[in-house]
């Protein structure tokens, strides 16, 4: 038995189940996660690169966007590459660090997000219902400090769970029912009690969602009473139109986060792990550029000036 246990010192490696390995038509689904992949990268860099480069979008609102798109990047490349090289060479391995790192910044990443789409919604309540102020009090200095509080509040869960999903001992199997390693899925290898540890994750993840939820509900109740005294017909479309990308990004988010986290350990199934996983890690950093652009005017007319700029 002491052989099967394993301390830091000792592990090699995990083996990762893969997405595909339940499936007959494996190379297919691969390949539809290729492009899908490639969707992302090169959806969310271009989003980076028009608001680079045109002027008008140098506001808090595109500012916060563009973290997103790097949250949406970070997300993708942290899980994708890892489990097409392992579907191509047939190898299923991952380092101890290496699932340390996936841990870590799939973690952060998803913590980070909940809180950036709440000030993302809060500065939409600030221009809508303050535009005569908007720009001073939304100035680089709050958007800076907002940003950055974002990430570091999801870097704090995820420097946690780390330590504590790896000071448990794992004996027996080492393989990852998973394409990449995922908290939940690594608790099912331990062969210690972590039913403790378990009811924390769900209670930060209640209150990771929910809080920010709650501001966001908040931050848009406030707006919406605002755009409905608006005068101008054409002004309370614009607000509506701006505001209903962000509330698409919010709901195609929150209702995979919802369904994935807030259910307790027990009714948590493997399956239903990696249908939720792939939602997030590689469906919705597709989605949210296409939002943002299709349905935001300075969006498109900044990617007509750059075609016309490169004589596309």
């Amino acid at each position: 038995m002491a052989e099967e246990l394993w301390n830091h010192s000792s592990l090699p490696s995990f083996t990762l189940a893969g997405l595909f390995s339940h499936s007959p038509y494996g190379s297919f689904f691969f390949s539809l996660v290729l492009l899908a992949f490639g969707a992302a990268v090169f959806g969310n860099i271009l989003l980076l690169m028009l608001i680079q480069a045109d002027r008008r979008l140098h506001t808090p609102m595109y500012f916060f966007l563009s973290q997103l798109s790097i949250m949406d990047l970070t997300m993708t490349c942290t899980v994708v590459p890892k489990m097409a090289a392992n579907f191509l060479s047939g190898r299923k391995f991952i380092s101890l660090a290496g699932c340390a790192s996936q841990i870590f910044l799939v973690v952060m990443v998803g913590g980070s997000e909940c809180f950036l789409l709440a000030v993302m919604a809060y500065d939409r309540y600030m221009a809508v219902c303050y535009p005569l102020r908007y720009l001073v009090l939304m100035n680089w200095k709050a958007c800076s400090f907002l940003a950055v509080a974002s990430w570091m509040g999801g870097m704090a869960d995820s420097v946690i769970d780390v330590g504590m999903v790896f000071s448990f001992p794992y004996c027996g199997s080492l393989e990852v029912d998973h394409f990449f390693c995922e908290v939940p899925a690594l608790l099912r290898l331990s062969c210690a009690d972590t039913s403790l540890f378990e009811d924390l994750i769900y209670a930060c993840c209640v209150v990771m969602l929910l809080l920010p939820l709650g501001v966001i509900v908040a931050s848009y109740a406030r707006v919406l009473t605002a755009v409905m005294r608006m005068p101008s017909t054409e002004g309370k479309q614009k607000a509506l139109t701006t505001c209903s990308s962000h509330l698409a990004v919010v709901g195609l988010y929150y209702g995979g986060a919802i369904f994935s986290y807030m259910q307790r350990a027990s009714a948590r199934t493997p399956v239903g792990d990696r249908a939720t996983s792939i939602f997030y890690t590689i469906l919705t950093p597709v989605f949210n550029p296409l939002i943002y652009s299709l349905r935001n005017r300075e969006v498109t007319s900044a990617l007509r000036k750059m075609q016309g700029r490169w004589g596309m």
